[in-house]
């Protein structure tokens, strides 16, 4: 007598053996459903007419019939690395058929019928996994197209041209070349060149003219340190020397003088000898802009991102400001009755809201049995929707006209400009600008072509690049493609990549008072901008919170995207 095992079942089938009863069922299925089967033996035609029940006889090549075997597939390949399927004829039988006329397959392509037998999610991946993979990038939005580009208000760290046309026209200028370029960008002479040029390379106006491009302003100076970004700038400033960071004295004298830069360049921004300037702090950036720009007609200054501390601060010293964002969503707000929007904002509640919400406990009389909420929870819980939107886009904050010089006085004298520790410790912040003012230093964009070779249908070709690198403002944005709309022959591409923090400076703002072109001529042509990069700031801008990211010329006509 057999010993009883514990555990043991007798009805216990190996896995082989029950993959080999699966794989007889399909050869079952497939010739039970083929329409082209072998005539049936005559005493199996007998049994069927007694009303004996019968399992479905197989097809002839299920029983090792001469079809041919399909190759074997490597069984230590992935089950995404089958080959695909051969195209059917037009004219050929269908899949299930040809299916059961060559039921010869492998023990491997047995498993894979049974695999996605058991798992059609599986099988789905294989076929997404075969099939040409889709990009669902922003390229396949539909861009926009026009003879200009719109507004940028972003400072670009970086751009990247490519063309078909050489580049080496912007290599190894003169020193006579270089000399034209920089009296030029001081006396803000206007250059005008022809649409197209035929030898760029051999054109001195288009040489001078990209050097004055590249020229901007900066305070303070130091050359060893990098002063553009300020926000998160501080793995690339570790190790550097600061002789401030422990000195007090040095830093009142570093903090003395950026004052002075910085109220001179806010006096030639309201006199309109000044379009704009960015203050770039270890926390913060803001655009201080002339009135005249971006459709207003009084100056405005636009900081982001903030924190409720800031805001705070601004508050206690009597600075009127917006947040456009949140004043656009709140109205939203009211109109859905409350429902919460994307952008991580609550729901504000009002004093009103609160002295509502617990006068129904009077007038049951249980208002002193209920434990109402203290003042200070009442409060965090109105700020949840101020802290929530701390260090994002949503809170970037508007101020305007006289309440500029009053943010102007507040930041020379706040404490929180300046970071107490740190690499950027006692560094004061960062001041750029198109324009020359007191004790600023004047400096210049990197720039270089590279010429390398790209594969072709027929071979290889050539494709030409040039890059600039540095605090690249709208100015030279536009200047530069202005100029390589002429040197290109109207047809380039262009990859921008844009310091994140001040995309949001893109925003349309409430508009006062649109000035004609003729009125914008006359009160900001001394400012030292060209005429039509002049007239392009005075455009509101469309972009939102988004920048420009890639633009193309293709015969004069710009498409872009954001």
């Amino acid at each position: 007598m057999a010993l009883s095992v514990p555990g043991y079942s007798p009805s216990f089938r190996k896995p082989p053996e029950t993959l080999r009863l699966r794989r007889k069922r399909v050869r079952s299925l497939e010739a039970a459903a083929s329409p082209r089967e072998q005539p049936e033996p005559a005493p199996r035609r007998a049994a069927l007419a007694a009303g004996l029940l019968l399992r479905p006889f197989p097809a002839a090549a299920g029983r090792g019939g001469g079809g041919p075997a399909a190759a074997r597939r490597n069984p230590f390949a992935r089950l995404d690395n089958r080959p695909p399927a051969a195209a059917e004829p037009p004219d050929g039988p269908p899949r299930g058929q040809q299916e059961a006329q060559d039921p010869c397959l492998d023990s491997n392509q047995e498993n894979d019928l049974l695999w996605e037998e058991k798992f059609p999610e599986r099988t789905a991946v294989a076929e997404l996994v075969q099939t040409p993979q889709v990009s669902f990038s922003k390229s396949d939005i539909p861009s926009s197209e026009s003879t200009e580009l719109p507004v940028d208000w972003s400072i670009k760290t970086r751009l990247l041209f490519t063309s078909s046309q050489p580049f080496t026209w912007a290599d190894h200028l003169k020193a006579q070349e270089e000399a034209q370029g920089i009296i030029q960008h001081c006396r803000a002479t206007e250059v005008t060149l022809p649409q197209s040029i035929q030898d760029p390379k051999l054109s001195t106006e288009l040489r001078c003219a990209f050097q004055q491009s590249l020229i901007y302003w900066l305070h303070p100076a130091f050359p060893w340190l990098p002063l553009f970004p300020r926000i998160g700038a501080d793995r690339k400033m570790t190790g550097k020397i600061s002789p401030w960071s422990n000195d007090e004295t040095l830093q009142h004298i570093l903090m003395s003088d950026w004052s002075v830069s910085f109220t001179s360049l806010y006096n030639l921004l309201k006199t309109k000898l000044c379009p704009y300037f960015y203050v770039c702090t270890y926390q913060f950036t803001i655009l201080f802009r002339a009135a005249g720009l971006a459709g207003n007609d009084v100056i405005t200054a636009l900081v982001s991102p903030t924190t409720r501390g800031i805001r705070e601060a601004m508050k206690n010293e009597g600075i009127e400001f917006s947040l456009p964002l949140i004043k656009e969503n709140g109205y939203q707000k009211k109109k859905t009755s409350g429902t919460s929007l994307g952008n991580g904002e609550e729901q504000v509640i009002s004093d009103d809201d609160e002295d509502e919400s617990f006068s129904w406990l009077e007038e049951i009389g249980v208002q002193d049995k209920i434990k109402k909420p203290d003042i200070l929870s009442i409060k965090l819980r109105r700020e949840k929707h101020e802290v929530q939107m701390d260090h994002r886009p949503e809170s970037v904050v508007l101020v305007k006209g006289m309440n500029t010089l009053t943010l102007l006085n507040f930041l020379i004298n706040s404490k929180s400009l300046i970071a107490s520790s740190g690499p950027q410790a006692g560094l004061p912040p960062t001041l750029l600008s198109p324009v020359a003012f007191r004790g600023a230093t004047m400096q210049m964009l990197k720039a270089r072509s590279v010429n390398v070779k790209t594969q072709a249908v027929s071979g290889y070709k050539d494709q030409f690049s040039l890059e600039i690198t540095g605090p690249i403002m709208p100015h030279s944005l536009h200047s530069v493609t202005m100029l390589l709309k002429s040197s290109q022959n109207g047809s380039f591409s262009a990859g921008l990549y844009t310091h994140e923090p001040t995309a949001v400076f893109n925003i349309c703002l409430p508009v006062n008072k649109i000035l004609d072109k003729e009125t914008l001529q006359e009160e900001l042509g001394n400012c030292g901008l060209h005429p039509k990069t002049l007239d392009q700031l005075s455009q509101i801008p469309t972009l939102g919170k988004s920048s420009l990211r890639l633009v193309e010329l293709s015969d004069f006509v710009y498409n872009w995207r954001s």
